[in-house]
């Protein structure tokens, strides 16, 4: 059950801040008994320096309180800990010393210190993630970015195994009493904010390296962990190779020394998100650790992530939010950086088209939601925090601050980030320490663009108006925008700083779409007139915000979708193919392009995409038109066709290329929910059919058996088999997608209790069986499960972690609905039901509402895009 104190206020924070200056933490971990999983618990000492202005404030700590002493003098840990606060009294005006005694319990959820036994050898391994306020899940510690301190951190762990944490070990000694383990003291940290602390703890497997600042500078010691059992799978020589060549880029454009030391990078299991920059000591999920084929887009994204976390090394950990009203001060920095760095200094030099097509879809999806907000969020607690880590702060803020060095220009802007790294170093900031930067190195007053930009919410759309002469050149070319912000329904009309790219159709039985002119200019207002395109040649196709510099959704003008509706794949450039792309989807998921207009647009053109990211989301997009966007009556006919076209062109790729691994997975997913289907996929996994070069690994295969289950064409034997064959953690995942992916009344009510119960599955359990509870096919069995699930919803959010519930929400929730003809999508009977749990429910917590209305969102759109096309 969740305890009300447990969620920080803003205000509180405040108060405590300017109450408060912590000096430093000792922490003291003994971890010795995390092999044994009788043992739920481990000790945990924490003693805390610090200066205080009044004689009372508060610690953090979700644990059980042994003892508390209060500057020599013990208190009644009982009276003084209500389960989430440990209330310290008699203060004195200055320096304060306290230690806290405690238990505290090994997480299955990802949050505080997550405890993960592995399968194939029965090792366990151990990881902090804290981000937002989990550190108080360890340690007893003042919980909020702006309290930075130092921290020491001595961890006593099981004889053999590694210990990590944000600075390097200063000595590994027998600990006493009695010679049990080893003691690991590490050296005191720089100024840093609590939730970035980090302890990796286990038998990990390393591989050691290091970086040295251009020009004969310090030495950096490096080093790549991950689980034992994948060590024949880490390719610890590219993940190097990115490390030095990101180290050399930031070293040189931040013009601040790397400040943390060392840089760990350690692949860890059941992690809940890409990463987290823990300073020093980061944190990667696994699934980086490729077990199977790996596409481009896939190292590409890795590469991303790495240069991304980076960043944070600066933007976060050395210069960190007050609050977590700015959180797009590290988020969206770090968003950016990655592809910039990606371009800059690796061999990814592509990463824009990536970002534009799938980072960005992420964003502008987001930003249509009833529960938007600005880039920089009005945050008032932590429960809102740990929702507003989304497509707003990472993929929008990124794309405007795109837009913002568009704008200011690039040497601008690196010049103000490295004002602002020097100002600020160890310190922490709001919105107006980075514009006074900005402002500085650029020579402009960004206040307004500020509050065009960042302080209002909602997506822009952009169209433009051609008009030709009777020459077949251009007349007028107008940009239109329109533009509401969500939260307060005022027009928003932004500047920006764009290209009009304008295309040609070439000649002869492959015509290529090739780009003739690119006209620069500042679009402002509602009508923007581009006076140098008049006297053109009229083009076949426009490309508004052509080299993806700024923010907004596209419409294309009527001659232009005719344009791509016949000849999309003709674009011989990766980066306006993919703008082109961004475009078709968002009218499809606007009701203003039919679902399987689109999908006719995937499987005509999708074969010319050489981007293996892109083609990789126009597939998972086909997918979601069809299982959402399409009527009912028509859904069977283009699940078949999607299935159909998605073996084609896995047979008509070149062998082991990037696009025959996309397409033969876009195959297994899209058989999952055809009738029928399972002899191709068994002829496939049984080797009675060969497709030359693609590789059938344990991802590929676990796909095609999860389809074999959801058409009911695999038994429980069956899948066992296949798990004797992967007995690996991942194996063990996806074989519980593939039982619970069965269409079995039975086994749709086991997968619902097991959810339902708190601590029965580990986070990404959770995962594996909300995949195969949900399996589109099965739509008939689980509808029973709507009206439970509104029942259940306060319960669920009481009493499973905040990760859980939000991904149990999410989850469960009955999206998968058909449009009733004649009645509109809100009077369908699950929006209806969804709008009056929220109406009997408005003292619910902020954090649970906000995802029930995203969900009928969501369910809205999609009915919407089934009404428009009957």
């Amino acid at each position: 059950m969740r305890t009300p104190t447990a969620n920080l206020t803003r205000t509180e924070a405040r108060a405590r801040s300017a109450a408060l200056e912590v000096r430093d933490y000792r922490v003291e971990l003994d971890l010795r008994g995390a092999p044994d999983p009788a043992r739920p618990s481990f000790g945990s000492v924490t003693t805390v320096r610090f200066a205080a202005a009044a004689p009372e404030t508060f610690l953090d700590f979700l644990g059980e309180v042994r003892s508390v002493v209060v500057n020599g003098r013990e208190v009644d840990a009982a009276d003084s800990h209500d389960g989430a606060r440990i209330r310290l009294t008699g203060l004195r005006q200055g320096e304060n010393e306290v230690t806290v005694v405690a238990e505290a319990a090994y997480s299955r959820t990802g949050q505080g210190l997550h405890r993960f036994t592995d399968p194939v050898d029965g090792a366990t391994y151990l990881y902090t993630h804290f981000e937002p306020a989990d550190s108080r899940r360890v340690f007893a510690v003042f919980e909020q970015p702006d309290l930075k301190a130092a921290f020491t951190f001595v961890v006593t762990a099981p004889e053999g195994w590694e210990v990590r944490s944000n600075q390097a070990a200063e000595r590994v000694e027998t600990a006493p009493p009695g010679g049990a383990g080893r003691r690991w003291s590490f050296r005191p940290t720089g100024r840093m904010s609590s939730y970035l602390t980090a302890v990796v703890a286990g038998p990990y497997h390393e591989v050691t390296g290091e970086w040295a600042a251009p020009g004969g500078g310090r030495a950096v010691p490096l080093g790549v962990l991950c689980r034992a059992s994948l060590a024949p799978h880490l390719d610890a020589a590219e993940i190097l190779a990115v490390t030095r060549q990101g180290l050399d880029f930031y070293d040189a454009a931040f013009g601040y020394p790397y400040p943390w030391g060392k840089y760990d990078q350690v692949f860890v299991p059941e992690y809940n998100i890409g990463a987290m920059e823990n300073p020093g000591c980061v944190t990667f999920t696994e699934h980086y650790v490729f077990r199977s084929a790996a596409t481009r887009a896939q190292r590409q994204a890795r590469a991303n992530t790495i240069l991304h976390e980076m960043a944070h090394m600066w933007f976060g950990d050395l210069v960190t939010p007050r609050w977590w009203d700015d959180l797009w001060l590290k988020e969206s920095f770090a968003d950016y950086m990655g592809a910039h760095a990606s371009v800059a200094a690796t061999e990814f030099t592509d990463a824009w088209v990536a970002f534009a097509n799938r980072r960005k879809s992420w964003a502008y999806a987001q930003d249509q939601l009833p529960t938007t907000h600005p880039v920089a969020a009005d945050v008032a607690d932590v429960e809102a925090a740990r929702q507003n880590f989304d497509g707003i702060t990472y993929a929008k803020g990124a794309a405007v601050l795109k837009q913002l060095v568009a704008w200011v220009g690039t040497e601008a802007f690196f010049d103000g980030a490295r004002a602002y790294f020097r100002d600020h170093a160890f310190g922490s900031t709001t919105l107006p320490d980075l514009l006074a930067a900005l402002e500085g190195a650029s020579g402009r007053d960004l206040a307004p663009w500020a509050r065009a930009w960042l302080q209002t919410a909602g997506t822009a759309t952009l169209r433009a108006e051609v008009a030709s002469d009777g020459d077949g050149r251009i007349a007028r070319l107008v940009v239109h925008q329109d533009g509401v912000d969500p939260v307060t329904g005022a027009q928003v009309l932004r500047p920006h700083r764009l290209a009009v790219g304008l295309y040609a159709l070439g000649r002869g039985e492959r015509p290529a779409l090739v780009r003739t002119h690119r006209l620069e200019l500042d679009v402002t207002g509602a009508r923007t007139e581009v006076p140098g395109a008049v006297g053109l040649p009229a083009p076949d196709l426009v490309v508004l915000n052509d080299d993806d510099l700024t923010y907004a959704k596209v419409r294309l003008d009527p001659r232009s979708l005719a344009t791509a509706r016949r000849h999309l794949g003709a674009l011989t450039e990766a980066l306006p193919r993919s703008l082109v792309w961004s475009a078709v989807w968002n009218a499809a998921r606007d009701a203003l392009l039919p679902a399987e207009e689109y999908l006719d647009l995937v499987l005509r053109h999708g074969p010319a995409e050489s981007d293996s990211a892109v083609l990789a989301g126009l597939t998972l997009n086909a997918r979601t038109a069809v299982e959402h966007y399409v009527p009912a009556g028509r859904r069977a006919a283009a699940r078949a066709r999607l299935a159909e076209g998605a073996w084609q062109r896995l047979e008509a790729a070149a062998p082991g290329s990037d696009a025959q691994l996309v397409w033969a997975r876009a195959a297994a997913a899209a058989s999952a929910a055809v009738p029928g289907s399972g002899p191709r996929v068994r002829a496939l996994l049984d080797g009675a059919e060969i497709v030359p070069g693609l590789p059938l690994d344990p991802e590929l295969r676990w796909s095609l058996w999860q389809a074999l289950a959801a058409t009911g064409a695999a038994t429980r034997a069956d899948l066992d088999a296949e798990l004797e064959r992967d007995p690996t953690a991942d194996g063990a995942r996806q074989h519980l997608a593939a039982v619970y992916g069965t269409p079995d009344d039975a086994v749709k009510a086991e997968a619902w209790a097991r959810l339902l119960r708190p601590g029965e599955l580990t986070n990404e359990q959770v995962d594996a069986a909300l995949a195969g509870f949900a399996q589109p096919l099965h739509a008939g069995l689980t509808a029973r499960y709507a009206e439970p699930y509104l029942g259940a919803l306060r319960r669920l959010w009481e009493e499973h972690s905040a990760e859980i519930a939000t991904r149990l929400v999410r989850g469960l929730y009955p999206a998968r609905q058909d449009a009733e003809p004649g009645h509109r999508a809100e009077e369908h009977p699950v929006a209806r039901a969804t709008t009056a749990w929220l109406e009997a429910n408005a003292d619910a917590p902020a954090a649970l509402r906000r995802l029930v209305i995203e969900e009928r969102d969501h369910l809205r759109r999609a009915l919407c895009a089934q009404l428009a096309a009957m």
